[in-house]
């Protein structure tokens, strides 16, 4: 009697445990939900408001300055300020494409080849080199921060896929070139034509376009006031990149058919 008690119970207790326990299941699926919709909506606008809106800053160029402060550098100076579009030489802009991704105009967001290359000479032991677009690094200067974990490369993918299906190729460059950073410190094409050229980002010609964009892959190892030979040699080669993809009008071509 007993015995067929306890398994009455054991059953009643199972039969209302589990319509608990989907409940509750349905209830944390919702928030989370919730939470992924909020994400994508906050994330998304704040993208489409940075469409129109100069940025105040970077998430990498807050990261540099708690850095220094971190480290004691009370010292440590940020310097950037907004050039818009206008008021830069097209020099610039190109010298940057030249440099760094001359499939600019015409990927989205993702240059798939170079992407294949650099795990091809990974596979092959070589040393693992770059691949990223410039839509790329925009995202990952503008949204995150430095590292190459699974976690930051994700999110860097998913702001770059937002920031190509919201802004046109000339705001993406536009928003690059005022926060990427050009020397220690140093960050945007209106600091760095003041601190090295003592002249406005449009009085810069192809030379001095060139050198700039020389040190984008390591500007604070790298740099445009006391060139190395290999700064030196990278000039020139942007400089003859520069000519043979056809001056500036480049960055405005039609894709290749």
């Amino acid at each position: 009697m007993g015995s067929a008690r306890h398994r009455y119970n054991a059953s009643y207790t199972a039969a209302m445990s589990s319509p608990s326990r989907r409940l509750r299941w349905r209830k944390l699926l919702r928030w989370l939900g919730i939470l992924a919709m909020a994400w994508l909506g906050s994330t998304w606008l704040a993208v489409l408001i940075l469409r129109f809106v100069p940025p105040l800053t970077s998430a990498v160029m807050v990261e540099r300055q708690v850095g220094a402060w971190l480290h004691g550098d009370m010292s440590f100076r940020l310097r950037q300020h907004w050039v818009p579009w206008k008021r830069v030489s097209p020099w610039v802009p190109l010298a940057m494409v030249a440099g760094e991704d001359q499939k600019f105009p015409y990927h989205h967001g993702f240059d798939f080849d170079s992407i294949n290359k650099a795990i091809d000479a990974a596979d092959d032991g070589k040393r693992l080199r770059g691949a990223s677009t410039i839509s790329q690094q925009t995202a990952k200067n503008l949204f995150l921060w430095n590292g190459r974990s699974f976690v930051r490369k994700g999110l860097e993918a998913y702001f770059t896929v937002l920031i190509e299906l919201t802004w046109p190729k000339r705001r993406i460059l536009e928003v690059y070139m005022n926060i990427a950073e050009l020397g220690n410190g140093i960050y945007g094409v209106g600091a760095a034509s003041e601190a090295y050229y003592h002249t406005s980002p449009a009085r810069l010609g192809p030379a001095q376009a060139a050198r700039l964009a020389a040190v984008l892959p390591s500007p604070r190892r790298l740099h445009v006031d006391r060139p190395s030979a290999y700064v030196q040699r990278r000039t020139a080669w942007i400089e003859q990149q520069m000519q043979q993809l056809g001056g500036p009008d480049y960055l405005d071509a039609p894709p290749p058919k």
